[in-house]
C-alpha cells in the first residue's frame, strides 16, 4: 500500500515537473516571438522617423533617423537594438527606400552620409548598455553619438575630399545641438516607454 502511495507520488511530481518544463519552453518560446516583432517594428519606425529632415549646411540632413536610433537601443537593449537597426541598413542596402527622402540602395551607404549609416548599430549599441547607473547610462547615449559623429565625418572626409576642418563643419557641427536635444529626449521617453511596456507585461523582465 505505502509502495503504491510513493509511486503514485513520483508519479505526480514526473507530471508536474514535465508540465513546468512545457510552460518554460512555452513562454521562451513566446518571448522571442515577442522579441522578433518588437525589434521588426523599431525597424520600420527608424524607416517611417528617417523621412522627417531638415535641410543643413554641408548637404547632409538633420533626421530623426538618429533619435529612432538612439531610441531603439533604449527601449530594446544594446543586442536587440543593435539588430533592429542592422536589419534597417540591410532593408535599405538592398534598395528598400527606407533612408532619408525616400532613398535605398548601396549607393546611399557608399555617399556622404554613409559613415553615419554604417555606425548607427554601434550607436544602439551603445545606447542600450544595461546598467542601473544613470551616468552610465547617459555616457553610453553620448559614446554612441560621438561614435556616429566621427564616423560620418572621416567617411565624409573621404568621398568628398575635405580638409579636416571643413570635414567638422560640415558632418559634425550643424548636428550638436540638436543632437544633445535627442540624447536628452532618447533617455527620458525611451526610458518611460520602456517602464510602462514592462509593466504591461508586453516586455520580458530581462529585455
Amino acid at each position: 500500500m505505502l509502495y503504491n502511495i510513493e509511486n503514485a507520488r513520483s508519479r505526480g511530481a514526473h507530471c508536474a515537473s514535465g508540465i513546468f518544463n512545457m510552460e518554460s519552453k512555452s513562454n521562451k518560446s513566446n518571448f522571442k516571438i515577442r522579441d522578433m516583432c518588437f525589434i521588426a517594428l523599431f525597424t520600420a519606425v527608424t524607416a517611417v522617423l528617417a523621412q522627417i529632415s531638415v535641410p543643413m549646411p554641408g548637404g547632409v540632413p538633420f533626421t530623426l533617423q538618429t533619435f529612432a536610433v538612439l531610441l531603439a537601443g533604449v527601449i530594446l537593449g544594446a543586442k536587440k537594438g543593435a539588430l533592429a537597426i542592422f536589419i534597417y541598413i540591410l532593408l535599405g542596402a538592398a534598395g528598400v527606400p527606407v533612408f532619408t527622402n525616400f532613398l535605398g540602395g548601396f549607393g546611399i551607404i557608399l555617399g556622404a552620409r554613409g559613415g553615419y549609416i554604417l555606425s548607427f548599430p554601434v550607436m544602439a549599441f551603445c545606447a542600450g548598455i544595461k546598467t542601473k547607473n544613470i551616468w552610465l547610462k547617459n555616457a553610453g547615449l553620448v559614446i554612441g553619438t560621438a561614435i556616429n559623429f566621427l564616423c560620418g565625418m572621416f567617411w565624409g572626409k573621404i568621398i568628398l575630399d575635405l580638409s579636416l576642418q571643413s570635414a567638422f563643419a560640415a558632418f559634425v557641427a550643424p548636428f550638436i545641438f540638436t543632437s544633445v536635444i535627442q540624447i536628452i529626449l532618447a533617455g527620458t521617453i525611451g526610458v518611460t516607454i520602456k517602464a510602462v511596456l514592462k509593466k504591461s507585461g508586453a516586455f520580458h523582465a530581462q529585455i
